[in-house]
Order: structure tokens, then C-alpha cells, then sequence
């Protein structure tokens, strides 16, 4: 039976022959060519060569000598995540031009693949532009939501890489932390490894390891003695830097963070708005030179549903 599919608003801009692979892996390309000049395979009823470019709507005519050809779910695109997944990561995107895309991803979604990892950014922003040549310039936790720059060519590759390490693009990051904060603002200067933090550095071999860490922070708001809304601005990249120096610093673990904190005593109506078990940290805002403009563009991420409550209820402001 002849079939109709149409091309969903992810598959824009993917090759028919790469369309083809993805639902039928079993199809050889002299047999898709040979169904193309025969006028078997179509789009929107026109004859086709087999190297056109699909838009969102359009129409594909599947011969019925292909059904045996098809994936076991349609969805699948062979990298461990669906179309379904690719529309979610679509919706996040805050900015896109020729140079960079930028999402504001959401919390539990991996930025970079790799062994036991099924979805990531880097991937699947890979399919969503499959004529762009991705790459990660900097990184955030999995377990934090908010902004992330992906770079879409190699030039802008190496001009926001060198801006993230030399530390010249600036990134802010609200968190509620389970405690308060003395000093309302100031500057935290030690180092970190393996999960922990030390005021010095010290001397000698077992001293290698470690690594300077540097995070300016306000103090925006604080409720009853147990909660603290801060913003955050990092000046080094290191791994878990914030949430170490949250808990270990400042004596006041993020919310939601299970690796560096315990869960303190709250009024019951709140801790029912805290049962998620995502991490209140929100990479905020950033702000650095367009690769392509030559111009500074700041950005800003929206606070993700699982925060706006307690926000609302406590009555934080966003800086």
C-alpha cells in the first residue's frame, strides 16, 4: 500500500537521500535512485532525483516495495533519540542565526555525549542543523537549566572558545540555597578537586590536582532563615564550581543538589513545592561578542516552571 508521510518542522533542511536512511536503513542508494528516476518515490507529487532538500509540509510519496525497508518505530532517528526529542530541543531555542544557536536547556539533559549517555545537546543539535558544522564552545551540568551557545561553523568555533577561556564572555547564574548567606555579597577565591574545596593551595605533588576556582555572588533575597536567592558570577569554569562553593563556601548547598547537600527543615507548604528533585541553579544570563556581528549581545534565560513557585510564593525578584 502506498504510503504519505509528511516532513515535520525538525526534518527541515535534511537531504531526501539522508530522509530515506533514517526510515528505511535497509534501502541501498542505487535501489532509492532507481525508485527516484522510476517517479516511485515523489515529493508533493512531482518527480524527484533524490538530492533535493526537504521543508517542513512536505509531502513524500513511499512506495509499497519499501514497507519491508522500514525502521520498527518511525521516530527513531538511529542516535538514541526521537523526533519527538529533537521538537522538544527545537522549542528551546532562544536565539539562531547563521553563526550560533543557543538553547535554554532543560534540566536532566546531558550537553555532551558519551559512554551510558543516549540524548545530549551536541547531537541532537547536530540533526536538528545537519548542514551546520556543531560544536560545544563551553559547557553546563547536566543537572542545570539555562543557557548554552553552540557554535554552527568552525570560525565561530575558535572566536567563542577563546572568549570562554580567556574568561572575556560573562555568564551569571541564579540559585536558591538551603540556608543563609552572611555577607551579602562578595568575592569567593580558593580551589577545588575531587569534590572538595580548599582555602590553599599548599605545597607539593598532591597539590597538582587542584584547581583555582573563583565565583563573585549576590545575595537578592533571603526568607525565614532557610532560604537564599543568589546570583552568581563565575570566574573560572571547574567542574560543580558553583555547587561546591555553595555548600562548602558559603555553608549553603543548592537546593535540589543531593551530591553536596541534605535537605533542611521547611515549612511544610514549601517543601511540597520543593519536592522536585531537579536543581535549582539556572544559567541566567551571558553576554559576549557575536563571531559574526562583531557586536556584545546578552541573553537571557526564562526561569523554568519548576522554580517560578516558590519565586512567587516568596516573592524573588529577578535581578
Amino acid at each position: 500500500m502506498t504510503e504519505f508521510i509528511t516532513v515535520s518542522q525538525v526534518e527541515d533542511g535534511t537531504r531526501l537521500l539522508r530522509w530515506f536512511g533514517r526510515y528505511y536503513p535497509g534501502l541501498l542508494q542505487r535501489d532509492f535512485y532507481k525508485l527516484c528516476r522510476g517517479g516511485q518515490i515523489r515529493i508533493n507529487s512531482s518527480r524527484c532525483r533524490g538530492t533535493e532538500i526537504l521543508s517542513a509540509g512536505d509531502v513524500i510519496r513511499i512506495p509499497p516495495t519499501l514497507q519491508s525497508y522500514k525502521t520498527v518505530k518511525k521516530t527513531e532517528t538511529g542516535d538514541h533519540f526521537s523526533l519527538s526529542d529533537l521538537e522538544m530541543l527545537r522549542k528551546c531555542i532562544i536565539h539562531n542565526d547563521n553563526d550560533i544557536v543557543v538553547f535554554n536547556k532543560p534540566a536532566g539533559l546531558a550537553v555532551q555525549g558519551g559512554t551510558g549517555i543516549k540524548k545530549s545537546v551536541d547531537k541532537m543539535a547536530a540533526a536538528l542543523f545537519p548542514y551546520d558544522k556543531i560544536s560545544l564552545v563551553h559547557r553546563i551540568d547536566r543537572e542545570t537549566t539555562g543557557l548554552l551557545v553552540v557554535a554552527k561553523n568552525q570560525r565561530a568555533a575558535q572566536d567563542l572558545s577563546k572568549q570562554f577561556q580567556n574568561k572575556t564572555a560573562h555568564k551569571e547564574y541564579l540559585a536558591l540555597l538551603n540556608g543563609t548567606v552572611a555577607e551579602k555579597k562578595g568575592v569567593i577565591d580558593n580551589y577545588v578537586a575531587k569534590g572538595q574545596v580548599y582555602e590553599t593551595k599548599g605545597k607539593g605533588d598532591k597539590c597538582a590536582q587542584l584547581q583555582h576556582a573563583v565565583t563573585e555572588y549576590r545575595v537578592l533575597s533571603q526568607a525565614g532563615g532557610l532560604l537564599t536567592w543568589v546570583l552568581f558570577s563565575p570566574k573560572t569554569g571547574r567542574t560543580h564550581q558553583l555547587r561546591l562553593h555553595s555548600a562548602f563556601s558559603l555553608h549553603a548547598p543548592i537546593v535540589g543538589d543531593d551530591l553536596y547537600g541534605k535537605p533542611t527543615k521547611l515549612d511544610e507548604t514549601l517543601k511540597s513545592m520543593l519536592s522536585t528533585k531537579n536543581l535549582f541553579l539556572l544559567a541566567y544570563r551571558i553576554t559576549f561578542v557575536h563571531p559574526g556581528t562583531r557586536k556584545m549581545i546578552t541573553l537571557q534565560a526564562q526561569v523554568p516552571d519548576f522554580m517560578q513557585p516558590v519565586m512567587k510564593l516568596l516573592e524573588f525578584q529577578l535581578p
